[in-house]
């Protein structure tokens, strides 16, 4: 499922316009990654939590040619399932 269809999956649940859904979505997203951007954490009971976590830097090797590389320190984004999340994917298998 791409974004438009997520976009068109809401609008269809929740009784709402494309317009009005594509803004909520948008909307969850921007706050989402500006939480993210602050180091703070979102959770929401039963699904999930988006959060960040420092990677340290280290070596590397360029599978193409053999040489070693240095990989900058980073910090990347983390979601951890939530427990309803979880037992619903095992469920649909």
């Amino acid at each position: 499922m791409n974004k438009n269809e997520f976009i068109d999956a809401v609008a269809a649940k929740a009784g709402l316009s494309k317009k009005d859904a594509k803004s909520a979505v948008d909307a969850v997203l921007e706050t989402i990654t500006e939480a993210l951007v602050k180091k703070d954490s979102v959770a929401f009971v039963g699904f999930g939590t988006f959060s960040t976590a420092a990677r340290a830097a280290r070596s590397g090797i360029v599978p193409s040619t053999g040489k070693a590389i240095n990989i900058p320190a980073t910090t990347v984004a983390k979601f951890k399932v939530g427990k309803a999340l979880k037992e619903a994917v095992a469920i649909s298998k």
